[in-house]
């Protein structure tokens, strides 16, 4: 091989890389003799990503409940690592805050459609019969959900619509941790026993929890938003986008799962609980837990009636 001056300038940037850590580029380039190449199965992790659906039962269509929840973790990573990135960038523009947002409003419209997959892709009949071996085990518990909520919005507009009038920016994070409006799913506020459901997730993820709600409570992405250049601010094009996140969460995301689950729990006679044991209508409805990320891009009315028209 001819080392041609383009080929010299390779290794002396190699040379300039690997010098400040500290490290000596021949012994890397000694490695690369010995280094296998590079496969997509070895690169993708396929086997082992494969191997991660793990039945309960016998019933067939569990394993389209298990992959489609999988497939759902894995969109939400990938909304916090975009959300992560702008949020933790000092001041962002306006060019990055729209393309950061444009893509995690993708990823949710992904999310959206996808509920056919589950309410249209198990047999009532057998979902009826393996979903009680998954209590009390809910997509409640999903702990990435969490955080992207953490990392949207001021925590004010997660707090239970009852209690956010006793609560302000110099409220202990721990007490506003306990007025999370998703507390109402296995929290009874007059005697404040909460359901096994609740206990394990906080046993797991409240520290983590406390510690996020306190980081992005001052730069996630609305802050984020009010950064920007006030005339990019009001800029329709970007007030659209910021809208159709707040709705496409709050609303269309929610409710697409709200029918899909009404689908199978209403199947039977008689009241019927989520598998975690909550209310699921009240806990899930928009009209009821009234999220909304972004209340200042609404109209009053529209602010009303969030959720009442779906």
């Amino acid at each position: 091989m001819e080392l041609t001056t383009a080929i010299q300038d390779k290794l002396s940037a190699l040379e300039e890389k690997f010098s400040a850590i500290n490290q000596k580029t021949e012994t890397h380039l000694e490695g690369l003799r010995w280094a296998k190449p590079i496969t997509y199965w070895d690169y993708i992790q396929t086997d082992a990503l494969l191997n991660l659906q793990i039945q309960r039962t016998t019933l067939p269509d569990e394993m389209v409940f298990i992959m489609y929840h999988q497939v759902n973790e894995l969109l939400f990573k990938m909304i916090l690592w975009e959300a992560e990135q702008l949020c933790e960038t000092e001041a962002p523009s306006t060019s990055m805050f729209t393309e950061k947002l444009m893509r995690i409003s993708r990823y949710f419209d992904m999310l959206t459609t996808s509920f056919d997959i589950m309410g249209d892709g198990m047999e009532v009949a057998q979902y009826m019969k393996f979903r009680n071996t998954l209590t009390p085990a809910s997509g409640f518990q999903s702990a990435q959900y969490r955080l992207i909520e953490f990392a949207s919005t001021d925590l004010i507009n997660l707090i239970d619509n009852r209690y956010r009038k006793t609560i302000d920016r110099n409220t202990p994070y721990e007490h506003a941790f306990e007025h999370l409006y998703w507390q109402a799913a296995g929290k009874d506020y007059e005697t404040g026993e909460k359901s096994y459901l609740i206990k394990a997730f906080e046993k797991k993820y409240k520290a983590g929890f406390l510690r996020y709600m306190e980081k992005y409570n001052t730069i996630n992405i609305w802050r984020k938003f009010k950064q920007l250049p006030e005339a990019d601010q009001k800029d329709a094009m970007l007030v659209k986008a910021m809208r159709h996140y707040d709705y496409t969460v709050n609303v269309t995301w929610v409710m697409g799962h709200y029918h899909a689950a009404a689908k199978y729990i209403e199947s039977q006679d008689g009241p019927q609980e989520a598998t975690g044991g909550s209310d699921w209508k009240k806990y899930m409805h928009p009209k009821y837990q009234r999220r909304i990320f972004f209340p200042e891009l609404w109209t009053q009315e529209e602010l009303d009636t969030w959720g009442e028209n779906v």
